[in-house]
């Protein structure tokens, strides 16, 4: 068993090491030979980096003991300035410039020089003089992990922006003047106002970090404030700057976060934020983390109960590009008979867009083998969905070499495809900020500032427009609707990564997909587009609605939090009137989007599935996330065996390609691939399956689905219409069929010649 955020890192370090032990650094990524080939690896050993000592710091505190906390060490890092903007006015005395973000999420607090001299200055406590600073992670308030009923504040406007608003990088409603507003905002503007938080166990203090208000129209934020804490809410002390109490600086603006750290750690329960100046136009609002380590307390059951833990040996951190290939090559190495490493594509910036196939013979499709992608990192400051598709590759091999029964029939029966990193430009601008101070944005989008989630061709009102003038299926198919021609031209608005996508899923035939995202708690389906163009949001099902709602509870239900009725909303939205789950147009329209161009362009099925309330948790959180979302992604795959498959062949035995499947009472078809194999997802239930390929005879079958997993054998023999034959037989003995209508103007023309 292990902790998070303690004994799993360097659990899954260790293995790591063992695993590449003796083998030499090489940084230079080498070209792969073939655009699906086999990666050549460059090897190189893991990060293992020497730690120094560290003193330990005790502060006096009023009320209560301060325990011992044992030090871990750290590594140095010298500080990195970053570029600010431009200061607002304040109304206070000024304060000492914050610290800039740290790269890593888990070494983000560095010190200022206010900092190291109130800490030189302050003689009633010990003070470590090296440039090394305890790494504490951040309390929760933005992961939830703080509930509601921890947070605190003097007074507050209303409801809507009440304290249990604080948190960092909470965003607005559409309204900002209901119940779910983009801040805590104090009642009045005084120096009398404050924000705290409970931890609800004595916890080293070792940092804060600040936001303004997310608001479209107002612009809030506090530019100075004080620091507080407390073993009992009632006696508090302030952090000291020397003799006097000491002013931290806070924002300059409302949505890039701002870290401050404590020049001394303290030990408390309680910490308390008191604004001292804020923005001359605005009010005192504001967003917060807290960082601190809870000190190990074995005698509280409370805690000890909701402590998660996790037995899985996994390398649970975050990866930048070369360690996320490394790793890539860990697993192939232990798992070379199952795995394969290949690229589709290239970043704007020329990155290689890395997927882990996990088959039984990989690198080959085999006929009847149904095709499963999951894809994450579309938006790259999303990295939760990045380091659980890690994290679900090390965990398949590891239990497929432990002989699973479970995992070991996934592999043997599902051919399995893992893009983590879509956009791996933005996840380095978001690595470079760190997992509490990228913010909302930073890394989003791609290096040329395409949001690739809605980079697809629209599909959907081509698709309208051919049903509102009765065009479909005559001129307009229902499924595997063309590419736009402007869409395909090298001066379209198209990412490479987005082309890579399309170029990929247009090679191989998958059946069932889901992009996992960022920043909610809830598994969207299609469409993604409203049908009305003058709403904004509207119910807008695809004729498959039935089997996309299973799919998304599929996963929705399996998950730890998402359908927990007792959970705080994210946000703004609570999705448990629907179990967790919604329809896409009906909780923000988006044209372009990767499910509806999936659903109709291929004949793959695909979700997005947002695993947390946190873009970039820190990496002390990934055990609990992956516990989370463990059970949830094997579910998930296992759903593309749903439903009926089978092949549809000719008469001599031979698979008939893009031969068209139709299920009556479903306006939607999907096409058998290249050996004739075809897969259509469906719920239990009887179905009319007809199977029509040009120049043969329609074939039309019962086929009954039941509710055991596994898919229903349904296949199809068709054979040629006379017309095909006629013109097989004439092609075979190098003629062609006689036209009648030719033949008589030749006859008569031979008459009259004859005649003159």
């Amino acid at each position: 068993m292990s902790r998070p955020g303690t004994a799993t890192p360097a659990l899954a370090l260790v293995l790591l090491a063992v695993t590449l032990a003796g083998v030499g650094a090489q940084g230079a990524a080498l070209e792969d030979p073939d655009y699906y080939g086999q990666e050549i690896w460059s090897r190189e050993p893991y990060y293992a980096r020497p730690e120094p000592e560290l003193e330990t710091f005790s502060p006096p505190l009023p009320a209560g003991p301060g325990e011992e906390w044992e030090r871990r060490p750290q590594e140095p890092r010298p500080p990195k300035r970053a570029t600010k903007p431009k200061k607002a006015p304040k109304r206070e005395k000024s304060a000492p410039e914050p610290p800039p973000p740290g790269k890593h999420s888990n070494k983000k607090v560095m010190r200022t020089k206010s900092s190291e001299k109130a800490a030189n200055d302050d003689h009633s406590v010990r003070v470590a003089h090296e440039d090394v600073r305890e790494s504490c992670p951040p309390l929760g308030l933005e992961t939830l992990k703080i509930t509601d009923f921890q947070l605190h504040a003097s007074t507050v406007k209303r409801y809507g922006l009440g304290a249990h608003r604080g948190r960092l990088n909470i965003q607005a409603g559409i309204n900002e003047n209901d119940f779910y507003d983009g801040a805590w905002c104090a009642g009045r503007n005084d120096l009398q106002q404050w924000i705290e938080v409970d931890a609800r166990r004595l916890t080293r203090f070792t940092g804060v970090i600040t936001q303004g208000r997310n608001s479209l129209w107002l612009s809030d934020w506090v530019t100075s404030y004080k620091v507080m804490v407390s073993n009992d809410s009632h006696t508090w002390v302030t952090v000291k700057n020397g003799s006097g109490d000491m002013i931290f600086e806070g924002n300059s603006e409302k949505e890039i976060p701002v870290l401050n750290e404590l020049p001394v750690p303290m030990v408390a329960r309680y910490i308390r934020i008191n604004p001292q100046s804020w923005f001359d136009n605005g009010s005192i609002c504001m967003r917060m983390e807290i960082l601190g380590c809870p000190l190990p307390d074995p005698n509280n059951y409370y805690h000890r109960r909701n402590e998660m833990t996790t037995t899985d040996d996994l390398d649970f951190k975050h990866h930048n590009y070369k360690e996320m290939r490394q790793l890539m090559k860990v697993v192939n190495e232990m798992c070379p008979n199952i795995t394969r490493i290949y690229n589709i594509g290239k970043s704007h910036q020329g990155l290689k867009l890395y997927a882990v196939e996990i088959s039984d013979h990989p690198g080959e499709h085999e006929v009847g083998e149904p095709e499963f992608h999951y894809i994450a990192g579309a938006h790259g400051n999303e990295v939760l969905g990045r380091e659980l598709l890690l994290l679900l590759v090390q965990f398949v091999c590891q239990e497929y070499l432990a002989r699973n029964a479970r995992i070991v029939h996934l592999v043997e029966e599902t051919r399995i495809h893992v893009l983590p990193s879509l956009n791996p430009d933005g996840y380095e601008k978001a690595y470079e900020g760190g997992s509490e101070l990228g913010g909302w944005s930073l890394g989003r989008w791609t290096h040329d500032g395409i949001d690739i989630n809605n980079n697809f061709p629209d599909l959907n009102t081509l698709l309208w427009e051919a049903e509102d003038r009765q065009n479909v299926p005559r001129k307009v198919p229902n499924h595997y609707i063309a590419i736009p021609e402007w869409f395909l031209s090298e001066n379209a608005t198209v990412a490479a990564e987005t082309r890579a996508v399309i170029a990929w899923m247009e090679k191989i035939p998958f059946v069932l997909g889901g992009n996992l995202q960022g920043g909610e708690l809830v598994v969207a389906y299609p469409y993604d587009l409203v049908r009305s163009p003058w709403k904004t949001q509207e119910h807008t099902p695809t004729p498959d609605d039935h089997v996309f709602r299973w799919l998304a509870y599929s996963y929705a239900s399996t998950h730890r939090l998402m359908t927990d009725a007792r959970r705080r909303v994210c946000h703004t939205e609570d999705f448990q009137k629907e179990e967790g789950t919604v329809n896409g147009a009906s909780w923000h329209t988006v044209a372009g989007s990767l499910n509806d161009f999936s659903y109709l362009h291929t004949n793959c099925f695909e979700l997005s599935i947002y695993v947390g309330c946190d873009k970039y948790p820190h990496e002390s959180q990934l055990p609990e996330e992956w516990e989370n979302n463990r059970e949830s992604l094997i579910v998930f795959m296992e759903q593309v065996h749903r439903g009926i498959k089978g092949l549809v062949r000719d008469s001599h035995g031979k698979g008939i390609p893009n031969a068209i499947i139709s299920v009556e009472g479903i306006n939607h078809d999907i096409r058998t691939a290249n050996d004739g194999d075809y897969w259509r997802l469906l719920n239990p239930g009887e179905y009319v399956v007809t199977a029509k390929a040009e120049g043969f005879t329609a074939s039309t079958k019962n086929c009954m689905v039941g509710y055991d997993m596994g898919a229903t054998r349904c296949d199809f023999t068709l054979s040629k219409t006379n017309m095909a034959r006629i013109r097989e037989i004439m092609e075979k003995f190098g003629k062609q069929p006689v036209s009648l209508p030719a033949r008589r103007l030749k006859l008569r023309g031979r008459k009259r010649r004859q005649r003159g």
